[in-house]
C-alpha cells in the first residue's frame, strides 16, 4: 500500500463506504499556480481510497478572487472548497461566510508555522488551512551578477538593486535586469507595490482610516518602480504577474525577480541565489506574508467531506505523498506551512532556498504599527481593501504603461480610495 493510501485511510475514512453509490462529489475552486495544479494529480489516490469525486475549477488569480468572493458572499453554493488567503479568512470567518475548521490530533496543528495559523484565524479559531505559505524575497541570477561585477545583499537598498538591474540588463541578448509584477489586481501588482511603498515609509491609511496614497512616500516609491521597470524591465510589464514572470525567468530572460518565496521551488535555470527583500530605509513591511489556503463556504451540503479533504490536503502525510509521487518528489512539495517540512534531510538536499524562505516568513510583520496602523503587510485587513486595492491597481498599471503620469495616477487613486472609505462609513 502506498504512503498516500495509508494517509488517506489514516484520516478514518472507512473502507467499507469508500465506493458507495452515495459518495460525495466536491467542487474545488483553486488558483492556477503550480502546487495547486500538482494537487489534482496527487489527489487521484484520494478519490481511489475514498470514492469522493473531485471536480476542479482552476482559475487565474484575479478571476478566482472575483468569482469566489461573489459566490461566497451571496451564498451561491457553487463550490464546496475554495482557495482564499490571509486577507479574506479572518474577515469571512467573523462574518460567518466560511466554516470553522476542526481537525483530529494526528493533524498536529502545532506543527503549522505560527505566522500561517495566526493569519488564517479569527479570535483563535482557524477558518482556512494553508496549502502553501510564502513571504517575498529577491531571486537573482548570481552568474549574471558575478559577470557584471555587482552584488545583491540581504535587505539591500533600492539604489543598489537598480544598479544591479542596470548591470545585468542586456535586452539585445534577451535578458532584462528586473522582472516585477505589473498586472493590475490587489493581489497582483499591488502585492509587490505595497511592500515597496512600505519600505519607502508609506502606508495605505492613517490612524483614522483615511487613505494616504497621494503622499510623498507613495510618490517616491511609484516613481522608482516605474523608472526601474521602464528602464530595466521586459516590455509589457503592465501585463505580467506571477505566472508570466515565472515563465520569463525560466526562459533565462530575467536577471532578478522580487516575488513570492514559493516561486523558488519552480525555478529551473541555473545559478539562482536569494536575498531578503530590499528597502529604502524602512525594513518593516518590505516583505509580504501570504498563504493560499483552503476553506469551506458556509452552508455547503458537503461540508463534512470537504473538511476531511482539507485535513488530508494540508497534512504532513500530503507532503510525504508529493515527495513519494513519481511525477514530483521532494523538490515539488508545498512549503511555508509546516515546521516539519524543513527538517527533512531529503527536502534540505534539494531546496537551496529553504533558509531564505524561512527567514523571510519569520521576518514578515503583519501587526499594526504607528506607521502602518492596520493589520496586514501587502494588504489591509478590512473588508473594503479588495475594492480599494483593485481601483489603485488599475491606476498604477496605467502609470507603468505610460498612459498616465505618476502624479495623476496617485491623485486618481486617492480620490477612488477616499470615496470607497467614505461610503463604507469610516468617516464623513
Amino acid at each position: 500500500m502506498t504512503l498516500l493510501h495509508k494517509s488517506a485511510l489514516g484520516l478514518a475514512l472507512a473502507a467499507s463506504t469508500a465506493f458507495s453509490a452515495s459518495a460525495a462529489e466536491l467542487t474545488i475552486a483553486i488558483v492556477n499556480n503550480g502546487h495547486m495544479i500538482n494537487m489534482q494529480k496527487v489527489a487521484e489516490a484520494y478519490t481511489k481510497d475514498t470514492g469522493v469525486e473531485l471536480k476542479w475549477v482552476s482559475l487565474e488569480e484575479g478571476v478566482l478572487r472575483e468569482q469566489v468572493t461573489s459566490d461566497t458572499a451571496t451564498g451561491g453554493g457553487q463550490y464546496d472548497i475554495i482557495n482564499i488567503g490571509m486577507q479574506e479568512a479572518p474577515i469571512w470567518g467573523a462574518a460567518g461566510w466560511i466554516e470553522p475548521l476542526t481537525f483530529g490530533a494526528a493533524y498536529d496543528i502545532d506543527d503549522m508555522l505560527p505566522a500561517m495559523r495566526n493569519g488564517l484565524s479569527h479570535e483563535g479559531t482557524l477558518y482556512a488551512a494553508p496549502f502553501y505559505g510564502e513571504s517575498s524575497m529577491v531571486m537573482y541570477r548570481k552568474d549574471l551578477t558575478d559577470a557584471a561585477g555587482v552584488t545583491i545583499a540581504d535587505n539591500d537598498s533600492w539604489d543598489n538593486i537598480k544598479a544591479a538591474a542596470a548591470a545585468m540588463h542586456n535586452p539585445d541578448a534577451g535578458v532584462y535586469g528586473a522582472c516585477l509584477r505589473g498586472k493590475p489586481g490587489w493581489g497582483d501588482n499591488m502585492a509587490f507595490v505595497t511592500t515597496m511603498v512600505n519600505s519607502f515609509g508609506g502606508a495605505w491609511f492613517d490612524k483614522d482610516s483615511r487613505p494616504t496614497i497621494d503622499s510623498d512616500e507613495w510618490r517616491d516609491a511609484i516613481n522608482f518602480y516605474v523608472d526601474l521597470l521602464g528602464n530595466y524591465g521586459p516590455p509589457g510589464s503592465e501585463g505580467n504577474s506571477f505566472n508570466e514572470i515565472l515563465a520569463l525567468y525560466n526562459e533565462g530572460k530575467c536577471g532578478m525577480w522580487i516575488d513570492a518565496t514559493i516561486a523558488a521551488s519552480f525555478l529551473k535555470v541555473e545559478g539562482v541565489a536569494y536575498a531578503q527583500s530590499p528597502n529604502a530605509g524602512n525594513p518593516v513591511g518590505a516583505n509580504w506574508l501570504w498563504a493560499w489556503a483552503m476553506a469551506v463556504p458556509a452552508g455547503s451540503p458537503n461540508a463534512e467531506e470537504a473538511q476531511k479533504f482539507i485535513e488530508w490536503a494540508t497534512s504532513k502525510d500530503y507532503i510525504k505523498a508529493v515527495a513519494d509521487h513519481p511525477d514530483f518528489g521532494w523538490g515539488s512539495v508545498p512549503t511555508g506551512t509546516r515546521a516539519s517540512t524543513y527538517a527533512y534531510p531529503e527536502f534540505q538536499a534539494v531546496a537551496d532556498f529553504a533558509s531564505a524562505e524561512m527567514a523571510a516568513i519569520e521576518s514578515a510583520a503583519p501587526a499594526a504599527t504607528d506607521l502602518k496602523p492596520y493589520i496586514g503587510v501587502q494588504f489591509a485587513a478590512i473588508p473594503e481593501f479588495p475594492e480599494v486595492g483593485s481601483a489603485v491597481a488599475q491606476e498604477i498599471a496605467a502609470a507603468l504603461s505610460g498612459a498616465k503620469s505618476v502624479d495623476d495616477a496617485l491623485k486618481a487613486s486617492q480620490a477612488a480610495a477616499d470615496a470607497i472609505m467614505r461610503e463604507a462609513g469610516y468617516y464623513e
